[in-house]
């Protein structure tokens, strides 16, 4: 680290540099004068150093220390010296030395920072993200990018040493639908035309297959216009990774192989190999979610058998509409929840558009429910079997469409585990969800849409129900989940034209449609195609897991609010009428 400005990074320092003239450069964390000797707390990426002013051996550089304020950027020069036994500070690196300062130089003044740079600072995200240089300033954030940095870096070498090439894709690529909402670009050369920015290198990496670059990965930005929330943000990064001549088997395996290395790298943790798998629907059947956290109980248990014949008119009527029945017991609940927290669960469910949410306390004597009334003796000791419930069980039941059911349980056993404060620290549960449905039915569009995109293979066994019963087709699909966070997903692909070609009439485009879309795939699977498949992981999830955070902008350097927009630089901006007009662009009052 010798240079013009210093020779050692702050942290770098230790006993065995006691005697040596050294040069630091850093920021002022804090400064105290104790009369005739100045302290200051030297910071720089690495850490923290004391620097000691002391007037009576340097008047001059005492002087300027005691202009010194927090932030200001300083160099300095002095021996490294054994701090007295009673100043010694274990809480940083360096605590058992300090830097006698024998020259300073100021190099920048700096205004009182409207936040505290120090990671008990407690402002506002809003602030946090204004000031985001400030913010970044901070130890624990430092580390967050540093760590970033050491995952990007250990996934290249690991797939480098694994034969795969990176290959960079086009960030300006054409509009395709189905997927999420394109950001799009407008042309000024081919006015009234578009380009799109990437949702991910999907068809870019399929044609590299068709090239003959067998193992293709990429750290890439991919982007996505659509509604954010704590995990999601419109421009996201990816790690992209697609292989030749491999079935699903193939790509787990190589996968599992990086991912858990990575973990036992970044957390010393072991996981067991190979990671389970688990069927779609019996992840939906047992957790509500195609991303189940599998750290906990509280499964779904199906109770239709139980009231198939009920007088009750909300269980009788989802039945007879071919809606389903399903419970939770929420173990010793019964006794620990009050009537107002239980109200606030069926309020909770009607965000996720169940109807409603039916509770039993169960008790030494029997059950207690506001519709215990309409049950009859056999139903609830059926449901009390079935659930196997025990005195102090809650058992919570969600009638309606199969869909609401899975999705309002599937989130309430969640808010359960938030509500009993189940917490598992370091503790890290990974499971491969398999045979995704290929198709799931909008309602709002009224036909069949790709669970995943459109060129994911089906199963080999269910191609022939594609005409005839799309519902029932299984993928060759495979998502990765980690304490009920999906960090990648992937398929084998569609590698023949024809089935292409079937894949695109399934979905509703005509022939033309889709060769006007996807014509230059179809194009290039006429020349040879090699079976391919691959998968992509959400590499600012992986370090949510990684560093035990709940928020995805703790990981990002400079991340975009819910709005889409960035306060520091306040992007998105308006634009010149003289940029809009070259582009032939016009804008419309609302």
């Amino acid at each position: 680290m010798n240079s013009l400005y210093r020779s050692h990074m702050c942290s770098e320092l230790n006993e065995s540099n006691i005697g040596e003239k050294v040069k630091l450069c850093g920021w002022v964390q804090k400064w105290r004068d104790l009369g005739g000797v100045i302290f200051i707390d030297l910071r720089d990426r690495s850490g923290i150093i004391q620097i000691v002013f002391d007037e009576s051996t340097d008047s001059d550089a005492c002087k300027i220390a005691s202009t010194l304020r927090n932030e200001y950027v300083i160099q300095v020069e002095g021996n490294v010296i054994r701090r007295s036994v009673e100043t010694v500070n274990d809480n940083i690196a360096t605590g058992i030395i300090e830097v006698k300062c024998e020259s300073v130089n100021l190099l920048d003044q700096a205004q009182n920072p409207p936040i505290y740079i120090d990671d008990a600072d407690t402002s506002k995200e809003s602030i946090r993200l204004k000031y985001r240089y400030l913010d970044l300033r901070k130890p624990s954030m430092q580390r967050n990018l540093i760590i970033r940095h050491k995952v990007a870096g250990f996934i290249r070498n690991y797939l480098d040493e694994n034969g795969f090439i990176d290959v960079e894709t086009p960030m300006l690529t054409k509009p395709t639908p189905e997927g999420a909402r394109d950001f799009l670009v407008p042309s000024r050369v081919q006015k009234g035309n578009f380009f799109a920015l990437p949702q991910s290198p999907q068809l870019y990496k399929q044609i590299l297959m068709v090239s003959g670059l067998d193992r293709y990965y990429q750290i890439v930005k991919c982007f996505r216009d659509e509604d954010l929330r704590q995990d999601r943000q419109p421009e996201f990064t990816q790690i992209d990774i697609e292989m030749s001549f491999v079935d699903q088997d193939d790509i787990i395996k190589i996968n599992e192989e990086m991912i858990t290395k990575l973990f036992k790298k970044i957390k010393n943790v072991d996981i067991p190999l190979p990671i389970p798998r688990m069927p779609y629907k019996e992840a939906m059947e047992r957790f509500g979610s195609d991303k189940p956290d599998i750290r906990f109980g509280l499964e779904l248990v199906d109770i239709k058998n139980v009231f198939k014949d009920s007088g009750f008119k909300v269980f009788a009527d989802s039945i007879a509409s071919g809606g389903d029945i399903r419970a939770i017991n929420a173990k010793g609940c019964g006794e620990s929840l009050s009537r107002r927290e239980i109200d606030a669960l069926v309020d909770y469910v009607k965000i996720y558009k169940a109807k409603g949410l039916a509770w039993l306390k169960v008790t030494d004597t029997g059950v207690k429910s506001p519709i215990d009334k309409f049950l009859n003796d056999e139903e609830v000791s059926g449901l009390l079997l079935a659930t196997n419930a025990e005195p102090g069980d809650l058992i919570l039941i969600v009638a309606d469409k199969p869909d609401i059911v899975f999705d309002a349980l599937g989130h309430l056993r969640l808010e359960l585990a938030n509500k009993l404060d189940i917490k598992y620290k370091n503790e890290y549960e990974f499971l491969w969800v398999t045979d995704f449905p290929l198709f799931e039915y909008s309602d709002e569009e009224k036909r069949y849409m790709a669970k995943h995109h459109p060129f994911t293979s089906p199963n080999d066994e269910d191609i022939e129900l594609m005409d005839t019963d799309p519902g029932s087709v299984r993928a060759k699909a495979y998502d990765l989940v980690v304490n009920g966070v999906e960090i990648g997903g992937g398929s084998i692909r569609i590698h023949n034209k024809e089935l292409q070609e079937k894949m695109f009439e399934a979905l509703g485009f005509t022939k033309e449609s889709a060769w006007e879309q996807f014509g230059f795939l179809l194009e290039a699977f006429k020349y040879g195609t090699p079976p391919h498949g691959g998968v992509a992981y959400g590499l600012d999830r992986i370090m949510m897991l990684l560093l035990d955070l709940d928020n995805i902008k703790e990981v990002i350097a400079f991340p975009k609010t819910q709005n889409h927009g960035c306060l520091m630089t306040n992007a998105p901006g308006p634009a010149e009428e003289s940029r809009l007009r070259e582009l032939g662009l016009e804008l419309q009052e609302e």
